[in-house]
């Protein structure tokens, strides 16, 4: 999906009392800065029901993230959002970029953010191999696709794209065949038994025009 380059994904997270001005304040940076972004593959964001937001923005490479950083569009942006979160934000990024699923998140009506931990990445490397993904397609159409974000220290940001959150719901009360049910169970214990989900109802997807 990222062509030959490393890609980078720069991951935010904060908290803020005003959703609509962080939305607001995401539109015009794809509005005034994205166009001279050079290297930007896309933007998803959003904010919880009790105001937990996440913004993970995907480059090319290290580099093209780096050259935007100093760019001042740029540095407006990190601004608003310093003001918006109260200073409270986290930010890392990472290079170990994997994703899942079908094209086409212009369907997408919900988005899920999962944070969680690996002991051992070779081990789940791909996190979807093609068995499990052509399981999934034929079993949970409500799944558009994803990607996952891995830290050197293992710590891993992931993110699912839905058709409706309702339609989520219902496909994770679904009986999965034994076979993957297998698969994933054994996949798991390469994990942190520890694991949170974000459910970004409010959410914003942005790509290159």
């Amino acid at each position: 999906m990222f062509g030959q380059r490393k890609p980078c994904v720069q991951v935010v997270k904060g908290r803020t009392r005003d959703a609509a001005a962080l939305k607001e304040a995401a539109e015009r940076w794809h509005r005034e800065a994205a166009p001279g972004a050079r290297g930007w593959l896309g933007t998803t964001g959003g904010v919880t029901d009790d105001g937990v937001f996440f913004n993970l923005t995907r480059f090319v490479s290290e580099r093209a993230a780096r050259r935007n950083d100093r760019r001042r569009e740029q540095v407006w942006w990190w601004n608003r959002l310093q003001e918006l979160s109260g200073g409270d934000v986290d930010v890392h990024e990472c290079t170990d970029v994997e994703t899942f699923g079908r094209r086409g998140t212009y369907r997408t009506g919900f988005v899920q953010i999962l944070e969680t931990r690996v002991r051992d990445r070779e081990a789940v490397r791909p996190f979807v191999p093609e068995e499990a993904q052509e399981t999934l397609n034929r079993l949970r159409p409500d799944m558009i696709g994803g990607m996952f974000c891995v830290r050197p220290d293992g710590f891993v940001t992931g993110v699912a794209y839905f058709t409706s959150r309702d339609a989520a719901r219902e496909g994770e009360r679904m009986q999965m065949p034994p076979d993957y049910k297998a698969w994933r169970d054994e996949q798991m214990t390469h994990f942190d038994e520890d694991a949170e989900f974000y459910d970004l109802r409010d959410f914003w997807l942005q790509s290159p025009d």
